[in-house]
């Protein structure tokens, strides 16, 4: 009789194609195979708390339901398993799309690190050298300038010594976005600084990277190398350089040496247009904290579906889902290797995951690493355990990788400017939830 049943059962189902599969992997599917619905691990294998883990749900709703954020992807993963993965909100409101896990987001500076990874494989290969000068890569930088204030008087200097790899991987090679009031008008007249965005968006250059990076560097830098932390165009140049040293397109280095060997499949530059679908919209915060919809451009949506898809920008130019994104986190964190699949040294990994700028990023306890923002103090970065580290993107994805607690935590909102505090929060939610230190 109960095997009846359930054959009945099954044939319901079959018909109906609604009810929801096992879990597989930390999210189930339906037999239709449209939707997907996260679950949470069982907490005796995850070492979290399935109630705690509950308050992710509530708080991330609730940014949707007060038209903070129309959606978001929140995933987490512990000892390389997925735990808690959900989707809320909206991928395209205005279209009627609903957020699902699988959906693609620009995640800007978040490229930053897969670049990196891609100049340190090249640096395994003896192809490229940490101290050696940008300039045997790339000769425009042979000898650069800097902008440089004297009695309240901005003037062009040269730069005591050339720019090295080292400098651009730690950030300290003095290069801004050139958004400065002192530099904006020079970098914009080169199409460089406000000509870009808020200074660091390409993708709608009909010209190489390398080209862009060329002009670069005619223009006066915000700092002397070596003396200060600056954000700017840093990785930028390091995409180009992978792509003298190795012979090769930045994208085509990405996928062939990293993305593809990690079965990252849906990071790239610009999107193919069948999944156009699955890109998620820009929103905007407005003056009431409420989102608006983000304009179409350099400022908003961008140009990575259709347009000349020249311009390779290792510094903030690659699309990725959580899941994908994900994967290449995992890898740092087991030391450069996933699956059988080896991508880094375990020591390469060390350098990028090592505060290598001393108190140059900050006195308060965060270092910066060959690609990431180091956590040396518990308390400096919220509750992450000393040895994290992280980073984030301008449409505000953010993500963290703690080792002592064998997690990887992504978030993918689409948010450009973003005025919500959900990529200080989240973290938080996610470590309330152990049930142990």
């Amino acid at each position: 009789m109960r095997a009846s049943i359930s054959r009945i059962v099954v044939l319901f189902v079959l018909l109906s194609g609604s009810i929801t599969l096992p879990v597989v992997s930390g999210f189930s599917r339906t037999l239709s195979g449209f939707s997907r619905t996260a679950t949470t691990a069982p907490q005796s294998t995850s070492g979290l708390s399935a109630d705690r883990l509950q308050r992710i749900d509530r708080a991330l709703q609730q940014y949707v339901d007060e038209n903070r954020l129309a959606g978001a992807v929140a995933l987490v993963l512990r000892d390389g398993q997925t735990v808690y993965e959900r989707a809320f909100g909206w991928s395209d409101k205005e279209a009627g799309r609903r957020m699902t896990t699988d959906t693609i987001f620009r995640i800007a500076s978040q490229t930053k690190a897969i670049t990196s990874a891609a100049i340190l494989s090249l640096v395994e290969e003896g192809k490229i050298g940490i101290n050696e000068p940008v300039s045997r890569h790339i000769p425009a930088y042979a000898h650069t300038t800097v902008a440089a204030r004297n009695e309240g008087e901005m003037k062009v200097v040269p730069a005591k010594r050339p720019v090295t790899i080292r400098d651009l991987l730690t950030h300290t090679a003095g290069i801004s976005y050139g958004t400065g009031p002192d530099v904006a008008a020079l970098y914009e007249a080169k199409g460089l600084g406000p000509a870009a965005g808020f200074g660091w968006f390409t993708a709608d250059k009909n010209e190489p990277i390398c080209d862009t990076m060329e002009r670069l560097a005619t223009l006066p830098f915000a700092s002397q190398p070596g003396e200060a932390w600056v954000y700017g165009y840093n990785t930028d140049i390091l995409g180009c350089v992978v792509e003298r040293a190795s012979g090769t397109p930045l994208d085509q280095f990405v996928r062939t040496r990293i993305t593809d060997p990690l079965g990252m499949k849906d990071t790239q530059f610009f999107l193919p247009s069948e999944r156009r679908e699955r890109l998620a919209a820009v929103y905007s915060s407005g003056p009431d904290g409420k989102i608006t919809r983000a304009p179409d451009g350099p400022r908003g949506q961008g140009t990575y579906v259709e347009g000349p898809r020249r311009s390779f920008a290792g510094g903030a130019g690659l699309l990725s889902s959580a899941r994908d994104y994900a994967r290449f986190l995992e890898m740092i964190r087991n030391g450069g290797a996933l699956n059988g699949v080896r991508i880094l040294a375990p020591r390469t990994v060390e350098l990028m995951t090592t505060n290598q700028v001393g108190t140059l990023h900050s006195t308060n306890g965060l270092g910066f690493g060959f690609g990431f923002e180091t956590t040396d103090r518990y308390g400096a970065n919220g509750m992450d355990a000393v040895g994290a580290f992280g980073w984030g993107g301008a449409y505000g994805t953010m993500y963290r990788v703690d080792p002592q607690a064998q997690l990887v935590i992504v978030l993918m909102i689409q948010m450009l400017p973003n005025a919500t505090d959900v990529g200080q929060k989240f973290p938080t939610l996610v470590y309330q939830a152990l049930a142990a230190k």
